[in-house]
């Protein structure tokens, strides 16, 4: 009889995901005196953690006289994933003294949690007990070991754990290959995999994906092509966590066009499939596109966008100032309960000063229940657009008031600021704050802002001399902004000075070839304004000469494995291997 009512109760549980349901479902057991069963109390317990209710969990459990292992790693797990490790550990300890010994799944809920609270010194210590309990060589505790050393990015760790382990499953080598990806050592991660295959291991759809993780630049876009076309001669394709994999890395190497074919082949597109393409759009510039799949997006009632895409397609809202939509955003964010969020705050905050509501913006700003640098980085940069100087100011005091540190993204504001507001003085303060106060070094745009500030004042021989004076190699972008104020005050001669230094780094540069050549007709040297636009058309006219795709993939594959590089040969085997006559 037990054992049919376990039958029953598990269908009908789970139809069971609210906190109202969870207690009726104990009531019910209660009644039909199966509450001291640790069968049922597991079940229990799960739910009320997925409720985040972990003291009806903790009551329920410690009513139950015979606890079983699975019951003593629910309440675990529940408290791991609530980041509680001192209420977890202190179970762990009690379940030592108990009958019941923790097995390999106890141990993997602990490395889950000590990881997910970024706690190393924890996650080691419950190393330690994992190969002193004598599961060192098991491979749960393995791949749990090695995924969370890898999400501390202590990939040196992870590869001890992974090669220590004899004959790995797929879920082990999965776990490298992602840990390799998520902490930027894509080449290792594509070594591993070859010697995976190389072993005769088949990978799975959770291979591909954590293969793809690493690709991240437009550089290593011919690598997610030939994974791509491993993925189609295997038959992986199809699966939407390879499928979602490859959007994300489409996106990432800003190949949007692939990303959006990629998208379109996956049956039941996910959210992460679904924020890949949108952060995609938004960051090739095509903020339209952004905004019409987000609608798209919320048209479907299964999925629910999450902080990190709304406040990207916010920044989208911005950039096209779409005050419209963007309030319609901010809708959704209201109706989701998002409006806590910092990231998401912080986004608004950017699309009403962007968008000329700086009333919105700073009302959002003072319901803000948490700021952080970033949040009074953006209202300070919103006052100092709108004019606001002062205020601006004041928010930058209070600010370190509230004990928050700035970074180079407030020196940045409160430059740009000064710029706004014409405030020469007050920008040579903030940079010596920047450099004497805070010890941040300044990057290019807080020199741009400084030569602007140095240029609208007429000082131009000042600003030359700033600008020689910065440690070479001089960004380009900070000769460009002496180029322009040279251009607007008409100075010919410094302007010639300027654009030598240009086109020694950018000769190709039709832009600051425009902006000299504005300066000459300003002065009605007409010879110079026909060579420098004559100089412009014919760089434009160059023709390239054709070339086979095929051609092209060899070049390129020869170019990122020289014979010097550590991993060249399994690469171009790699590469030789996977991408014969397929067309990705």
């Amino acid at each position: 009889m037990p054992s049919l009512f376990r039958v029953i109760i598990s269908e009908f549980a789970k139809t069971f995901q609210t906190m109202v349901s969870t207690e009726k479902l104990q009531a019910f057991v209660a009644k039909t005196h199966l509450a001291r069963d640790p069968f049922f109390a597991t079940k229990l317990v799960r739910f009320y953690a997925l409720n985040g209710d972990l003291h009806s969990a903790r009551k329920l459990f410690d009513e139950i006289p015979q606890k079983s292992v699975f019951l003593w790693n629910s309440i675990i797990r529940a408290y791991s994933q609530a980041r509680q490790m001192g209420d977890a550990v202190s179970l762990f300890y009690e379940m030592l003294g108990s009958d019941t010994m923790p097995d390999n799944f106890t141990y993997a809920c602990l490395v889950r949690g000590f990881s997910e609270s970024f706690d190393s010194k924890g996650l080691r210590r419950v190393h330690g007990g994992v190969i002193v309990s004598g599961l060192g060589f098991d491979h749960i505790c393995g791949s749990a070991v090695v995924t969370a050393y890898s999400k501390l990015c202590l990939v040196g760790e992870a590869t001890k754990v992974f090669h220590s382990i004899p004959d790995p499953d797929v879920v082990l080598w999965n776990a490298m290959i992602s840990g390799y990806g998520s902490c930027g050592f894509w080449d290792k991660g594509i070594s591993l995999f070859s010697l995976m295959l190389h072993l005769g291991k088949r990978p799975d759809f959770y291979t591909m994906a954590g293969l793809t993780a690493g690709l991240s630049n437009c550089g290593l876009l011919i690598i997610g092509q030939s994974v791509h076309g491993f993925c189609l001669k295997v038959n992986l394709d199809y699966e939407v966590h390879v499928g979602s994999a490859l959007v994300s890395m489409y996106s990432r190497c800003k190949c949007i066009d692939s990303a959006y074919r990629m998208f379109l082949t996956v049956p039941e597109p996910d959210l992460v499939a679904w924020s890949s393409l949108i952060t995609g759009f938004s960051r090739c510039m095509n903020h339209k596109e952004a905004l019409f799949w987000f609608s798209k997006l919320n048209m479907s009632c299964k999925k629910k966008p999450d902080c990190i895409l709304v406040a990207c397609v916010l920044g989208s809202c911005a950039e096209l100032s779409n005050p419209m939509q963007g309030k319609e955003v901010h809708g959704h964010v209201l109706r989701q309960g998002l409006e806590l969020d910092i990231m998401v705050c912080t986004s608004l905050i950017d699309f009403y000063s962007k968008c000329g509501s700086l009333d919105s913006a700073i009302n959002v700003f003072a319901g803000m229940a948490e700021k952080n640098v970033v949040s009074f980085n953006a209202i300070i940069l919103g006052l100092g657009l709108h004019g606001f100087a002062s205020i601006a100011f004041e928010k930058f005091k209070d600010m370190l008031e509230m004990g928050i540190r700035p970074d180079e993204g407030t020196f940045s504001a409160l430059l740009c600021t000064c710029c706004h507001s014409g405030l020469l003085d007050k920008g040579r303060e903030f940079l010596r704050i920047m450099r004497n106060e805070f010890g941040l070094e300044p990057r290019p745009e807080h020199h741009v802002y400084m030569v602007k500030l140095l240029g609208m004042e007429g000082k131009l021989e000042e600003a030359f001399g700033f600008v020689s004076s910065l440690q070479e190699p001089i960004d380009s972008g900070i000769w460009g902004a002496l180029l322009a104020c040279c251009e607007s005050h008409g100075d010919a001669h410094l302007a010639e000075v300027v654009a030598e230094k240009l086109f020694e780094s950018d000769p190709e540069k039709s832009a600051y070839k425009v902006m000299l050549s504005n300066v000459y007709a300003r002065h009605g040297r007409w010879d110079e304004v026909k060579m420098l636009r004559d100089g412009i058309s014919e760089s434009k006219e160059g023709k390239v000469p054709g070339i086979s795709w095929q051609k092209i993939h060899l070049i390129v594959a020869e170019q990122a494995f020289p014979p010097e590089f550590p991993h060249s040969q399994p690469m171009m085997a790699f590469y030789h291997g996977i991408s014969g006559s397929q067309n990705v």
